[in-house]
């Protein structure tokens, strides 16, 4: 039996997708959070001086809203159904590997495999003419994005707070640039964010675990692909690459587990260990803070460089124009497509 969905711009079906995506996580997250305590799968919250337990693995609710928040995006603009199935299919992809990191703890290099295997599937949405070079690159931007998604986190509201501040700049620059059909990507996940958010903030009730930091960096990876916004993809991510740089250059890939956490003093604020890697939370935890304060640090941070994303998405045309940059967009052409 076939149906006729009548024509709604893209800007509207993005924002019922957000609204539907919100709507569902919000919905779902109390009967989660009982169903996960109930459960024993919870973690400690180390950073309050209680250690009260917590319910863990809260990002299958934000999987959830992403998932039908993009399922009613293919329904309500059927052109764009392939694509956004293909995306479908690697967030469902990296949320699995999420939940199986969350209960069996993978190995770095497991997981970076799994999730190089789990960005295949974009490659069939590459643009028509591109390189190996490029095909190679795809699953490779999706590993990394979701990985560094996954490492600035510990804190209660730092990652789905600089999850939401992500996919409002994101939004906003796909929509200056006319690229509205991505933002059907952004906004479900911002829906499901924003309504996750309630919950995680200080004093946290739920921990996203690595099902719910690995998506939000699969999905930024995707818009930044399909909607060919990679430069201002990273500007949008310099907080998580910072962050996974320090700990790169002070700890190196496998060892960082093994060192002193974050600690708290007397005043429960929190204070850098003595020795131990380095990170964007304890590059901010010059003076002792309380979580809080060091969260919204953090957030500040994304904020500004979500504003220098949108700047530059203004001034691409001026960028892009100028001779010299034109020459350099010439030469990664050369090496993305077959010419």
């Amino acid at each position: 039996m076939s149906y006729i969905v009548p024509y709604i711009p893209l800007t509207i079906i993005a924002l019922i997708c957000g609204l539907v995506s919100w709507l569902l996580t919000i919905w779902l997250m109390p009967h989660l959070i009982k169903r996960l305590e109930k459960a024993n799968i919870v973690g400690k919250d180390i950073h309050k001086s209680t250690k009260p337990i917590i319910a863990e693995m809260g990002g299958l609710g934000i999987l959830f809203g992403v998932i039908i928040g993009i399922f009613i995006g293919i329904i309500l603009h059927p052109t764009l159904s392939y694509e956004l199935s293909v995306v479908l299919v690697v967030i469902l992809l990296v949320g699995i590997i999420g939940i199986v990191d969350d209960l069996l703890a993978l190995k770095s290099k497991e997981k970076l495999i799994l999730l190089f295997i789990a960005g295949l599937p974009l490659v069939w949405i590459a643009p028509s003419g591109v390189g190996i070079l490029y095909m190679i690159s795809i699953p490779i931007i999706v590993s990394i994005a979701s990985n560094l998604t996954n490492m600035l986190a510990g804190l209660n509201g730092i990652e789905s707070g600089l999850g939401v501040i992500s996919m409002t700049s994101l939004t906003i620059c796909c929509i200056i640039l006319g690229k509205y059909d991505v933002t059907i990507l952004s906004m479900s996940m911002l829906g499901a964010l924003i309504a996750f958010l309630h919950f995680n903030k200080a004093p946290a009730k739920v921990f996203p675990g690595d099902t719910g930091t690995l998506i939000i960096g699969a999905n930024i990876a995707a818009i930044a692909l399909i909607g060919r916004i990679k430069l201002v993809a990273f500007i949008i991510m310099l907080p998580n690459i910072i962050d996974a740089a320090l700990k790169f250059y002070s700890a190196g890939v496998m060892n960082r587990t093994e060192q002193q956490p974050t600690q708290l003093n007397e005043n429960d604020e929190l204070v850098k260990p003595e020795k131990g890697f380095k990170s964007l939370i304890r590059l901010v935890l010059r003076h002792p803070e309380k979580e809080t304060n060091a969260v919204k640090m953090i957030w500040i941070i994304g904020i500004i460089f979500g504003i220098v994303g949108i700047l530059v998405t203004i001034y691409m045309p001026i960028i892009t124009g100028n001779a010299s940059v034109e020459r350099i967009f010439m030469l990664k052409d050369h090496l993305y497509y077959n010419v």
